[in-house]
């Protein structure tokens, strides 16, 4: 398994916590999660057979094929599609989420939020290259994100943060 990649598929009655750079794929009744500034997720659902993945990439292209992890939107996003593809879905039953790539305030002229724009930008490309329809985003603007995607259901919960703290890296205890 290649650093930063995540294939195997989880089927239980769990929650997730999926960090930037790592890709996941999940059947069942589970819930993947994901705290997003800059970075994007991908959350892929093949309708048909009601099954999900979803990615967390910072960054939005590399071509160095030592750097080639699920940290760059190129890589993160057509590896998610192909796991799919190895899980027995089909391209054609596919729907895609989109969400992230927000910029901090007062950071418009900044790398940070270029970032964003691209790692947006990135995402989109890939998706229509590769013949899947974006059926819902929430991208942009200066809020963070806490998203979670229900695999079961294909929805996605997706709650605006003005601050993202270090306690919203971890699930409470029960």
């Amino acid at each position: 398994m290649r650093k930063g990649h995540r294939s195997e598929v989880e089927r239980d009655n769990s929650q997730y916590l999926l960090m930037p750079g790592f890709i996941y794929l999940n059947k069942g009744n589970s819930v993947i999660q994901a705290v997003l500034g800059t970075c994007v997720s991908v959350c892929l659902w093949d309708k048909k057979r009601r099954f999900g993945g979803m990615n967390n990439f910072l960054y939005p292209f590399t071509d160095d094929k030592h750097k080639a992890t699920a940290k760059y939107g190129n890589v993160a996003t057509i590896t998610l599609i192909r796991m799919m593809e190895e899980a027995g879905c089909s391209k054609r039953d596919i729907i895609a989420q989109l969400f992230g790539g927000s910029s901090p305030e007062g950071e418009e002229n900044s790398e940070r939020r270029n970032i964003g724009r691209e790692n947006i930008n990135v995402a989109r490309k890939v998706l229509r290259s590769k013949g899947i329809k974006i059926v819902s985003e929430d991208i942009g603007g200066h809020t963070g994100r806490k998203i979670a995607f229900d695999v079961a259901t294909g929805n996605v919960a997706v709650l605006r943060v003005m601050d993202i703290r270090d306690s919203d890296w971890h699930f409470d205890e029960p």
